[in-house]
């Protein structure tokens, strides 16, 4: 049973992607040191071109245009849900306040994109069998953001 189509899905990851943003902007400024800041300004300036491929992938295919009571109603459901949800403001700023160093940053850093990978595997589930391989292309970007992250490590 299809419950999303695959634009929804995209709004999802946009707006993680914009989530991601901010996480390494303030990062950025809490970590003491000019090379980590550089770092995460880096990965701040990825997120936004990730923000950007998803929106190109998103305009090339047919948009759900749900109804609404009222204009941005459900574009509105959906951020919530997004930032409520599955990544909460929260739990974001608690685990956030954890961070004393580069290193348990970049750890912050790769489970999140680790939890954004199983998220859009099991949202994949919930989409039409014709649009499937339009989320792989999501798993795929966030996969890229794993491996430079793990590349950070070493």
């Amino acid at each position: 049973m299809s419950i999303f189509e695959a634009s929804e899905i995209y709004q999802f990851a946009i707006r993680i992607e914009e989530n991601g943003e901010r996480f390494y902007h303030q990062m950025a400024q809490k970590i003491e040191n000019a090379n980590m800041e550089k770092v995460f300004t880096y990965l701040a300036n990825e997120e936004v071109k990730h923000k950007k491929t998803f929106e190109d992938m998103v305009s090339k295919i047919e948009k759900y245009e749900p109804p609404e009571s009222y204009p941005g109603e459900y574009f509105s459901y959906l951020r919530a849900y997004t930032d409520n949800i599955i990544f909460s403001q929260a739990k974001l700023e608690e685990e956030m306040s954890k961070i004393k160093d580069a290193i348990s940053a970049i750890d912050f850093a790769i489970q999140r994109e680790l939890d954004s990978i199983l998220y859009f595997l099991e949202m994949k589930n919930l989409v039409p069998v014709s649009q499937r391989n339009l989320i792989d292309g999501i798993i795929e970007e966030e996969r890229r953001h794993f491996v430079k992250l793990s590349g950070l490590k070493k």
